[in-house]
């Protein structure tokens, strides 16, 4: 059954690269990434959109009788768990080495368009190694949820991969300082390089000071598009801000800021989500 649906993606693929060679006079070339997916093994789920509408040409056969991300997302995630493992085993921040419980890498979707930033992990995520987890995370949950995301949907991680480290006897988190920030930055860098996300957001100040550099009041920061190497950025507050201010107009200026994420990733948006609160 399966080949028998595959032989006319095919042929119109075939087809298609015949045209390009007697158009161009050479012959076709394709990326390497085209090779992988060519190569991944073929299935009725992977296949295209584009295939199964009546009017799709043979041009576009080209570009969509290749199967889906699947290739691209298991790539992608060998490539995370290189980069987790050197994490799990960092000692460059010796103190936090010593102090913490285990490394807290990142969770979701390696393939995600949304990626989520936060600043450091807490003790909950310092026990669970997953980030926002604790009452922040609770409530990041939520919001994704108000968003008609799940959790496994998108990508979150950290500037620091450690917890910071707190005075014996003392209870809380401590924000990270900029040299521990500096320090653990790379790391991201790389996460995000791999995920290529479409859309990032820097929950907090603290985040948004350990990806770009940038120190300012989360009033003068959030609600409007930055960019990071050409990602768009929405900065907003972080969901642990909202805990410690109940007013509803923080938490609606939070959701104003999810929507025109949800806009940006030109996501349905129903007018009960329109006139949502946190």
């Amino acid at each position: 059954m399966i080949a028998a649906m595959a032989q006319p993606a095919l042929d119109l693929v075939i087809a298609a690269l015949e045209r390009i060679r007697e158009k161009n006079g050479r012959a076709p070339r394709a990326s390497r990434t085209a090779l992988a997916r060519l190569q991944a093994p073929w299935t009725a789920s992977a296949q295209h959109p584009a295939l199964r509408r009546a009017h799709a040409t043979p041009e576009d056969a080209v570009e969509s009788a290749i199967p889906s991300g699947d290739a691209d997302a298991r790539n992608k995630a060998d490539l995370l768990a290189a980069i987790r493992e050197r994490v799990g085993a960092c000692t460059k921040c010796t103190h936090l080495a010593c102090s913490r419980t285990q490394t807290v890498f990142g969770v979701g979707n390696p393939d995600a368009d949304l990626m989520f930033i936060g600043e450091a992990p807490g003790a909950d995520e310092d026990q669970q190694g997953e980030p926002f987890v604790g009452r922040a995370g609770q409530l990041l949950t939520r919001i994704l949820k108000a968003m008609n995301f799940e959790r496994e949907d998108v990508y979150i991680a950290n500037i620091l991969k450690c917890r910071p480290d707190m005075p014996a006897g003392s209870f809380g988190n401590r924000p990270p300082t900029p040299t521990e920030m500096q320090t653990c930055r790379p790391y991201l860098l790389e996460q995000i390089d791999v995920i290529q996300p479409s859309v990032l957001v820097a929950l907090g100040a603290v985040a948004v000071e350990g990806l770009l550099g940038t120190r300012a009041a989360m009033r003068e920061l959030r609600g409007r598009w930055h960019t990071y190497n050409g990602i768009p950025l929405m900065i907003t507050y972080h969901p642990a801000y909202l805990l410690r201010n109940q007013a509803p107009s923080e938490k609606r200026k939070v959701w104003e800021d999810m929507l025109q994420v949800m806009e940006r990733l030109e996501l349905p948006i129903s007018e009960r989500q329109r006139n949502y609160f946190l």
